[in-house]
């Protein structure tokens, strides 16, 4: 590694064909710009199963499982049981991305609810905590975590203003800065990323995707975590090397098997 610096890409996608041909690369390149850690996300079960082979192959990947609301869709009849069987891997950290998507609007917002309240019961049921996709449903969101009492857990990419931060600190979320957060017009995401506790904070390449400044519309890649997290030291006045430690530690405290494997990570 080429930095002192050391983050955890709280949220990426490696599995995706976008890295067929060079994944070994990205993910050199990665700890060369000081990403210690990796936590690839599962969507669907196709994806929730490579990313716990990706944890098997790297001792620096890690997995989270379970049905994004966009693939609910000809899903077998057991799939809250497939997705409680890879969750007993020990390198899966928790239950995810799960949640509700009224942008796509792929599913019924009833089906997308049945399946967040299913999954969101099951990391319960484990011990897990939560990865949430929302999008253009926070209000509801935040309603059926309310309602599921469902925390800790990361509410990824988050994008809503600071009512909506402070309503998800409140139910015991972290907030997952991502690429957008580097973006000149994303003013009131700026605003959240002030005020929010240091201890609650987190950041996400989301891999492929939301690649950040000045790499927009490129296909994203881990390695530009660190453009995130300058951009979210330079909003609440520090150097990423000040706060650089926070955020490791706030990775381990939300994700407790994260924690157990990497230790203090020294």
């Amino acid at each position: 590694m080429n930095t002192p610096i050391r983050l955890i890409d709280t949220h990426l996608h490696l599995a995706s064909m976008q890295f067929d041909g060079d994944r070994s690369d990205v993910v050199a390149r990665a700890f060369d710009a000081g990403v210690a850690a990796l936590i690839e996300i599962g969507y669907d079960l196709a994806s929730s199963h490579a990313a716990v082979a990706l944890a098997n192959a790297h001792p620096a990947i890690f997995a989270v499982v379970g049905i994004q609301p966009n693939h609910l869709h000809d899903l077998p009849a057991d799939w809250i049981e497939q997705v409680r069987t890879l969750a007993s891997h020990p390198k899966v950290v928790a239950i995810g991305e799960i949640g509700l998507d009224y942008y796509w609007m792929k599913s019924p917002p009833s089906e997308q609810e049945a399946a967040f309240r299913a999954q969101l019961a099951l990391a319960g049921e484990l011990g897990l905590p939560v990865v949430i996709h929302s999008r253009d449903a926070m209000a509801e969101t935040i309603a059926v975590l309310r309602d599921a009492a469902r925390g800790p857990g990361v509410m990824h990419s988050f994008s809503g203003d600071w009512a909506a931060a402070q309503a998800c600190l409140e139910l015991g979320f972290y907030l997952s800065f991502s690429g957008p957060l580097t973006f000149p017009k994303s003013t009131a995401l700026h605003e959240v990323a002030r005020q929010a506790p240091s201890d609650r904070i987190l950041i996400e390449t989301d891999s492929p995707y939301l690649s950040p400044h000045p790499h927009r519309g490129q296909r994203n890649e881990p390695s530009r975590l660190i453009y995130i997290g300058q951009k979210l030291a330079e909003l609440r006045e520090q150097s990423l090397a000040e706060l650089a430690p926070q955020l490791w530690q706030n990775a381990l405290n939300a994700f407790p098997r994260l924690a157990a494997a990497l230790g203090d990570g020294k």
